[in-house]
């Protein structure tokens, strides 16, 4: 067995890793070999020489260290299935599963499935793997067997085209690691049918993460003239549609995920004049509008804080959007808004609701709070996962 390079952390510094948090910041390393190389696999001991886990280390970012494990081990193809493997007993729990009632899913979520560094999104028999640490690129080869292995997909799509990866000077990459380019792909999301534009769409071609808010939304649709602001490619004004909704106008920037929009609606037997769409500015088309004309609005805006030192800036951004959109509902409708930004906690949307409320003229009832879907677990070891969260509200005009 190979030894790895061991790297010591500062006396009592060793807390974090005792209580399985993956991240090892690079100010609390004593010890490390010089010529140790980015992305290498290492040892994380404690001050006393005491192994802690094994994990990548990163040269170039603040976290030094990403554990992997928890104790030795030796992390190879095998300990890589394991960790797949078990990553996928999970979702099974949840009824995700290809062939089912949802073949659309987070299949690993990074530190929560015990991979730092590594995303892998299931469409039916199609895998998208974004990788955006230097210790993850130097597995590729090694997870890519795992998958095929475990899986047996007609295709593993690589999407690592993310802003994150400039951190560890990693260039972007995205393309077929096995298998050819599946163009669009059709799953099931609790039982409705989508599509995926894996190689071209936004994150690995859909949003996986709201399942549980447009199965919500949908039963609280019936009869709604329904606005869905940053739309993407229409998911949830399917929801809403599939609940009854009597028409849904899609509002987004981009002119290529809309068209998906009439496409999904066909998928799903529904009346493809029931949905229109707008190619818009979200922020610009609210400042143009101020009647209530809806019965339902839909707010899910792109994680508008990206660090902490935007958070003041976000805030008003979330305020100006949660206010806009709540001028647009009628007496008796309702508002459902999300933030995907970690750096906004439930409390701060509360609080943005709250004041937007006032400003907009209406008294909010919480008809539902809902949180990432089941296959972006929340981790009792690692919060920073815990980053979406939703509010269903009736609206009441006061004035």
């Amino acid at each position: 067995m190979t030894t790895l390079p061991i790297v010591k952390l500062a006396s009592g510094k060793e807390v974090s890793a005792r209580h399985r948090h993956p991240w090892i910041f690079s100010g609390a390393l004593a010890e490390k070999p010089a010529d140790l190389a980015n992305g290498a696999l290492v040892t994380v001991a404690a001050a006393s020489g005491q192994p802690l886990g094994v994990g990548t280390y990163s040269k170039h970012s603040s976290i030094a260290v990403r554990l992997l494990s928890f104790g030795e081990a030796v992390i190879d193809e095998a300990w890589l299935r394991g960790r797949l493997r078990r990553a996928a007993e999970v979702r099974a729990l949840h009824g995700y599963a290809p062939g089912g009632a949802t073949s659309g899913y987070r299949l690993v979520f990074g530190e929560a499935d015990g991979l730092p560094g590594l995303v892998v999104d299931r469409y039916e028999d199609v895998l998208v793997l974004q990788i955006s640490t230097a210790g993850m690129d130097l597995l590729k080869p090694l997870i890519v067997n795992a998958l095929a292995a475990e899986f047996q997909p007609r295709c593993i799509f690589e999407r690592s085209d993310l802003a994150v990866r400039k951190e560890e000077q990693l260039p972007d990459v995205a393309g077929p690691l096995q298998g050819e380019d599946p163009g669009l792909v059709e799953f099931q999301e609790n039982g409705w049918r989508f599509l995926a534009d894996v190689a071209h769409g936004q994150k690995t071609g859909y949003f996986l993460d709201q399942k549980d808010l447009r199965l919500a939304v949908s039963s609280f649709a019936a009869g709604r003239k329904t606005l869905n602001l940053f739309s993407y490619t229409g998911a949830g004004s399917i929801a809403a549609l599939k609940g009854g909704a009597a028409s849904v106008l899609n509002v987004d920037g981009s002119a290529a995920a809309l068209e998906l929009c009439p496409r999904q609606a066909e998928l799903n037997g529904l009346k493809t004049a029931d949905i229109s769409s707008e190619t818009a500015d979200v922020f610009q088309y609210l400042a143009t509008k101020t009647e209530p004309e809806f019965d339902m609005v839909l707010l899910d805006p792109p994680a508008l804080i990206k660090s902490r030192k935007d958070a003041e800036e976000g805030k008003k951004a979330y305020h100006f959007l949660n206010r806009a959109a709540l001028r647009l509902v009628r007496d008796g409708g309702i508002l459902a808004t999300s933030s995907c930004s970690h750096f906004l906690s439930e409390e701060d949307l509360l609080f943005v609701l709250r004041r937007a409320s006032i400003q907009a003229g209406v008294e909010l009832s919480v008809l539902a709070s809902i949180r990432q879907s089941a296959d972006h677990p929340r981790s009792v070891y690692f919060p920073e996962n815990d980053y979406l969260k939703s509010f269903i509200c009736l609206v009441r005009r006061t004035g």
